[in-house]
């Protein structure tokens, strides 16, 4: 029998979410972990080169060294991962809304947790990403990396949404050394947000992240915003 497995199912504020891992029927042997809320598929391990993307365009538009940085959402933990795999980051915090994702890192379920809880620059802090960068600053950082909401305009929770505004990334920015970057991940293409952060940052980029579904035969894509801050 395919191997199936919900490693766990809670009521959240945000609706039902779940962690399950499972064998793909038509990869017999290649085991992957999902991540579904109100049994809409949010995130799998089986295809992560988009938070990859998200990581490596925010390096990329910063040249400094020992950076710090700031993750919006632990997910299954690949961003922070890839933060972590810079020799030039020397050290990530990421922010996580919810109680049962920190536990899955704490009870190994995540494929990269092992990673993640060995490395000494890595931090996992309880709380409301969007809260905080809304807040006044307490620690400025170099990067931060928000792979939260569906999209700017589809967020998870209405809360979230003063976060595309103008005003909110004029408050986000105070949150970022000179020369630092926001990178934000969707799944939709955005022109107006894009135009909201050449409002407010230096300099914005924006990229479309293609990949190939092959579970599905199905070309998909993803956007990544980056905006630097002047230096």
């Amino acid at each position: 029998m395919p191997l199936f497995e919900v490693l766990d199912l809670q009521e959240t504020p945000l609706g039902q979410l779940c962690l399950r891992r499972r064998e793909l029927l038509s990869r017999p042997g290649t085991i992957v972990t999902e991540v579904t809320l109100d049994h809409v598929f949010l995130m799998s391990s089986y295809h992560t080169e988009s938070e990859r993307a998200l990581t490596e365009m925010a390096l990329r538009l910063h040249a400094g060294e020992e950076l710090e940085v700031v993750v919006g959402g632990l997910g299954l933990g690949y961003t922070a991962q890839a933060a972590l795999a810079s020799e030039r980051v020397a050290r990530v915090e990421t922010i996580e809304l919810l109680e049962p994702v920190m536990t899955w890192l704490e009870k190994g379920w995540l494929p990269v947790g092992d990673e993640l809880a060995s490395d000494e620059r890595f931090v996992l802090t309880q709380g409301d990403v969007y809260a905080r960068l809304l807040d006044s600053p307490e620690r400025p950082t170099d990067l931060i990396l928000i792979d939260v909401d569906h999209a700017p305009d589809e967020p998870l929770e209405p809360s979230s949404a003063a976060f595309y505004t103008a005003d909110g990334l004029r408050q986000v920015a105070d949150h970022l050394r000179p020369g630092g970057v926001l990178a934000v991940w969707s799944t939709f293409p955005n022109p107006a947000f894009a135009a909201t952060l050449s409002a407010v940052f230096d300099h914005v980029e924006v990229d479309t992240v293609t990949w190939w579904n092959d579970l599905i035969d199905e070309e998909k894509e993803d956007t990544v915003f980056a905006a630097r801050k002047a230096t």
